[in-house]
């Protein structure tokens, strides 16, 4: 465990220990210059820099994973427990792995690491660029691997899928450079089994699955280990906690042994995939205890089907089996241990995750992580695909949270404003809960927005500082209403422009809220102006989308065919609009698509004063295409019906108009300058 929640203790009575002369460089500050070079067009860098910054990437995972069973091994719990025994095991374990983690990767053991590259490089990000850069330096062997590894983190990238298919046609390229560089060790192997065991191979088939199965722990071993980091809780400081000790160390060892319990699930599911595979761990046992039959080996098929049993108490087909086997034998046998411990473990770790839960006060509810297709669901459990959620409660906000109330999809209400047009509904656009209007701004309110955007819109802002969120062929640029309005306030642009982008985003919320019949208020959940323009240069032969397909509250899975409303997924949203400022681009179209996110149900061509509005949730996947020439701007606006969600620059922003509108009555017929408008 570490020291995370010792703080305190660690500071006074851990001795800092030299820097390593041989410091790792932190693989963020590499990975933001490789997007550098790329920009530049510089791909020779781009390649140096991102092959270092991956390996960096590794290296710190490695030593991380390392140092800590390492130290755990050489500072064990006692069997007598005291406070102070069980501190000084604590601490030492603290010490040790801080000393350890320096001397393998120096300064970065004290950097941190902002959360958006680690999920950069969690969705292998980094290969597609890697991709794009072998192919311009004319490699494309090595452009085909970072494509394929790029792919099989985000299978939904259809333009990756079409690339792949082109590389197989490449001079120079072969099947085999289509290798996964972050392939996982026990499911290249379970994979590599499964096809052995199809073409009736048992004998190759029972090694490599046993191989997965010693990976399997290993992973899980490395995965649980991965969990003993620090935990970021909202609105919450270790140093300004002001609770007991002991509910510092529930809150946050609760929080641990959840991603632990995790394990299992993560283990279970392939890159880029929600939904783990189905009953992975005990399919293993399921497919050896078959091989081993064919293969005549029958005290290892009991015994493989006894563990299996472990799993799955009572399942009819291997209670037949075991009876089978035994009786061939003339005797019973015993399941194998590790899958014994491993289990004995699990359910000792969800008792205290429920003593856990209650303390922090949070409901947790049991994934069914090995259900079988053929098993019983009961009111209990959750379906595969889903696991235990547990979100942290800070302790001063355990209580009860009122949610908004469910409502009715309805469609077709009243417009509001006078000479907004009814474009297509719904049913023209193949989908539910969607509608295209025309007219909501004239030429005149598109051209003000669209200067304003020229001063007030910065690179990355909107996307935590990130250029290319979304694509490395686009520069995205974005403002909120509260920044557009202070730079009102300074007098860097007219306030009269806005005051215009604010009342802009009120017209699509009233518009949004009349037209689909709410019954309750719709909150702005976040208000951005955003410009994406194509970078020049880097559009040859280009086939990526501007946004991959998305659900704006939900995570998508295509393979699966469904949307999971989960995190980090922004669940509170309920519905979404974009309002177009122009069309004068080339590519960029909107379209929503099926849950396979190859289908293309609907395409909407942006111009001036044209919004399209849809509810958020799976129902309504979409992305945008290539902006391959030119600039594309448009506001956009995410709703909520939960009060506790909506946007706090929102509400800022309201008190900035009221005080506006206030002076304005007040000095009527005095001449103000503009920065003494605030």
């Amino acid at each position: 465990m570490d020291a995370s929640f010792l703080v305190v203790f660690s500071a006074v009575l851990l001795t800092s220990v030299p820097l390593s002369s041989s410091s790792l460089e932190p693989y963020d500050l590499l990975y933001t210059d490789a997007l550098r070079a790329f920009n530049s067009g510089d791909y020779d860098s781009v390649v140096r820099t991102m092959e270092k910054a991956l390996s960096s990437y590794t290296t710190v995972k490695r030593s991380r994973v390392r140092c800590r069973l390492r130290c755990q091994d050489q500072h064990p719990f006692s069997d007598t427990v005291s406070d102070l025994a069980f501190f000084d095991v604590v601490l030492r374990r603290a010490s040790c792995m801080d000393d350890c983690i320096e001397q393998d990767i120096g300064v970065q053991s004290m950097h941190k690491i902002s959360e958006d590259v680690v999920e950069d490089f969690r969705r292998r990000s980094p290969y597609n660029y890697l991709q794009l850069a072998y192919v311009k330096l004319k490699q494309p062997d090595k452009a085909a691997a970072a494509a394929h590894t790029y792919f099989q983190a985000n299978p939904e990238h259809v333009e990756m899928s079409q690339n792949l298919e082109q590389y197989k046609d490449r001079q120079g390229v072969k099947k085999e450079h289509f290798v996964d560089r972050e392939a996982r060790p026990h499911q290249q192997s379970f994979n590599g089994a499964m096809n052995l065991y199809e073409q009736g191979d048992y004998a190759e088939a029972s090694r490599l699955f046993e191989e997965a199965l010693v990976e399997y722990y290993k992973a899980d071993m490395d995965c649980r280990a991965l969990c003993q980091g620090p935990h970021e809780f909202e609105g919450h400081s270790h140093l300004d906690y002001p609770y007991s000790l002991y509910e510092v160390i529930s809150d946050h060892f609760t929080q641990v042994l959840h991603c632990k319990h995790e394990c299992v699930r993560d283990l279970a599911t392939r890159p880029g995939r929600l939904s783990p595979m189905e009953n992975y761990l005990p399919l293993h046992y399921d497919y050896l205890q078959f091989a081993y039959y064919n293969m005549g080996k029958v005290e290892e098929a009991l015994q493989c089907a006894l563990t299996y049993l472990l799993f799955h108490e009572g399942d009819e087909f291997m209670t037949d089996n075991v009876d089978f086997y035994a009786e061939l034998l003339g005797y019973s046998g015993a399941p194998r241990e590790e899958a014994a411990r491993y289990l004995r473990r699990h359910k000792q770790e969800l008792e205290l995750l429920l003593i856990g839960s209650k303390t922090m006060g949070v409901d947790f509810i049991e994934g069914n992580y090995w259900r079988s297709s053929g098993g019983r669901a009961d009111s209990t459990s959750i379906p595969s695909g889903t696991d235990g959620e547990m979100e942290y409660v800070h302790v001063t906000q355990k209580k009860n949270v009122s949610v908004a109330p469910s409502q009715q999809l309805q469609e077709g209400g009243s417009l509001l404003h006078d000479g907004v047009k009814l474009v297509h509904n719904s049913a023209d656009m193949n989908g539910t809960q969607r509608v295209l209007l025309d007219e909501v701004l004239n030429e005149d309110e598109c051209s003000e927005l669209r200067q304003l955007a020229q001063t007030v819109t910065l690179a990355g802002d909107g996307y935590n500082g990130r250029q290319s969120p979304h694509t490395p062929n686009e520069k995205f640029e974005g403002a909120t209403v509260l920044k557009t309005l202070q730079y009102g306030h300074e007098g860097r642009v007219p306030m009269n422009s806005a005051r215009l982008f604010y009342d802009s985003s009120e017209r699509v919320r009233n518009i949004v809220a009349s037209y689909f019949k709410l019954n309750s208020t719709l909150h702005f959940s976040y208000t951005h102006l955003v410009c994406r323009t194509a970078i020049e240069g880097q559009q040859d032969l280009r086939n990526d989308l501007s946004h991959p397909i998305h659900g704006d509250n939900c995570l998508l899975d295509p393979e699966a065919n469904e949307c999971w409303k989960e995190p980090p997924a922004y669940t509170h949203r309920d519905y979404s609009a974009l309002l177009y400022l122009n069309g004068d681009f080339e590519g960029g179209e909107f379209i929503f698509t099926q849950m396979d996110a190859k289908t293309v149900t609907a395409t909407v061509k942006p111009k001036c004063g044209r919004m399209v509005a849809f509810s958020s949730g799976g129902e309504n996947p979409h992305g945008v295409k290539a902006v391959t020439n030119g600039r594309r701007c448009a506001v956009a606006l995410w709703f909520t019906l939960d009060p506790h969600f909506r946007e706090m620059e929102r509400l800022q922003a309201d008190e900035v108009i009221q005080s506006l509108v206030t002076k304005s009555v007040l000095t009527q017929g005095l001449d103000i300058n503009p920065k003494d408008e605030l």
